[in-house]
């Protein structure tokens, strides 16, 4: 989570299509101004018109120290972020933006890489393309989507350094890609690196276990999270106690607790909204935790000492919580 003090005030220094429905966006350092590094695989949470805060990944090469640039695209069931991007975003606008983080990193080891890509998944894959081509690394990168028109970056995927490396597959040309087939065809000790929709990616990790592809080799990114189920007998009502303060914040059912603590005035600072990103962790001091997000490892929530109130609630009647 980001404080205000740490974000950026960046500049929309280009916004263009770069496919149906997706738009490449630019974004500069203000004059006088330097940008922090980020790796490939990282991600941007946008401060948007509205008060809304998303996540979007970079697709830039991380040798570029002079802008930063993301594809997004318009979610048909958006919450607001994406349609933000796309209608109030203007060239010329300031932009408070986090620095990058990183929950999809390029591993260093001298493996091959598989990158796969499903729809605007290709947005971090195609930055750790850059980075592979650019040092010379062994990879194959192959982005499927359902019609050519919706797939983004197809002419930087087609010029040199990535041509010889990249390869389409358009579902309405070519029928389902067949992931096991593409898996047989890597060869040993390939590292498999996914990001797109949920499904796609649970074919892609379901086909590597079939082949007992080690869960080292295994890394994805996740858009959005199929929450888990509540605790038997469903949701219930449960109080957040804020740690050193003695405020109690009701959270009922049909609330989530990062919303009840919103509206209470604390500060907390969401994104996914789904338990994926990690923007709202937050320190649990005393009470059980119900965890539903796809966040922290199966050790960390058995640990019960955070949670994400995005979407998790509680097993007890009270959480301590410290902000």
């Amino acid at each position: 989570m980001s404080a205000a003090a740490d974000l950026l005030q960046l500049r929309v220094a280009a916004k263009r299509a770069a496919a149906e429905g997706i738009v490449e966006l630019t974004l500069e350092p203000l004059p006088g101004q330097a940008l922090p590094a980020f790796a490939a695989g990282s991600h941007l949470d946008l401060h948007l018109p509205g008060g809304l805060m998303r996540p979007y990944s970079l697709s830039n090469d991380p040798a570029e120290t002079h802008r930063y640039v993301l594809g997004v695209l318009r979610e048909s069931a958006s919450r607001g972020g994406s349609a933000a991007v796309h209608d109030a975003l203007q060239v010329g606008q300031t932009l408070a933006v986090s620095p990058p983080r990183n929950h999809f990193a390029l591993q260093p080891t001298p493996a091959h890489k598989l990158l796969l890509a499903g729809g605007i998944g290709v947005t971090p894959v195609l930055s750790m393309a850059r980075q592979l081509a650019r040092e010379g690394r062994p990879f194959h990168l192959r982005y499927a989507g359902r019609t050519r028109a919706r797939m983004a970056f197809t002419d930087v995927l087609a010029a040199a350094p990535l041509a010889g490396s990249a390869q389409l597959h358009v579902a309405d040309e070519h029928g389902p890609l067949d992931i096991g087939a593409l898996l047989d065809a890597q060869p040993a000790g390939t590292e498999l690196y996914a990001c797109g929709p949920a499904g796609f990616m649970d074919a892609a990790f379901a086909a590597a276990a079939e082949r007992q592809w080690a869960p080292a080799r295994l890394h994805r990114e996740l858009f959005g999270a199929t929450p888990a189920a509540p605790a038997a007998g469903g949701d219930t009502a449960f109080d957040i106690e804020v740690e050193g303060t003695g405020q109690i914040v009701p959270v009922p059912v049909g609330c989530t607790a990062a919303k009840a603590l919103q509206d209470a005035g604390l500060p907390l600072y969401t994104s996914c909204e789904q338990g994926v990103c990690g923007t709202c962790l937050t320190r649990v001091v005393g009470g059980t935790p119900d965890h539903r997000d796809q966040y922290l490892t199966p050790e960390e929530q058995a640990a019960n000492d955070q949670f994400l109130p995005c979407c998790s609630r509680a097993r007890s009647a009270r959480l301590v919580i410290a902000l």
